[in-house]
């Protein structure tokens, strides 16, 4: 089973490793993590996405919060958060695709960030299933490089 997991932490040296670390050890394989500053300089965000059983996640937690540079432990359950994913995709685009590959941009509110003679680089942001359905539209055309963040979630 997949899991959202938020962990507030003082942004201190060491504290990804601890806390990834905590994970694995649990069992979990780390589908997706995201980390960054918050608002407040001396906190960051874990945005972990794990995949593994309800009672070692329940166990994962509880060891998670006596860690000392945590500050606060969320468990996303289904539909409690909002969660969204970015990619940047570079696709190739010669002159025969660049007007069908503009259409599936539209349809997915996607942005074109760089334009060359031979390729498109898009961005776009949604949920897991939009990224992935945009991908799998973009995967005919032929996907050069990707980059994907994985889901970044906040309670609603």
């Amino acid at each position: 089973m997949r899991h959202t997991i938020s962990v507030l932490v003082e942004n201190k040296f060491g504290v990804l490793a601890r806390v990834s670390g905590m994970f694995s050890g649990r069992g979990f394989n780390i589908d997706s993590l995201n980390v960054a500053p918050t608002h407040d300089a001396s906190l960051s965000r874990i945005t972990a996405v794990l995949k593994g059983d309800d009672s070692s996640l329940d166990l994962c937690i509880k060891q998670l919060r006596k860690l000392v540079n945590v500050v606060e432990v969320v468990d996303f359950k289904d539909g409690q958060a909002v969660a969204r994913e970015l990619v940047l995709v570079r696709v190739k685009a010669d002159a025969k695709t660049r007007s069908e590959l503009l259409q599936i941009k539209d349809i997915f509110r996607a942005k074109i960030v760089h334009l060359s003679m031979d390729s498109i680089i898009m961005e776009a942001t949604g949920d897991d299933e939009k990224v992935s359905a945009l991908l799998g539209l973009l995967e005919p055309f032929g996907i050069l490089e990707l980059a994907r963040t994985g889901r970044l979630a906040l309670k609603r």
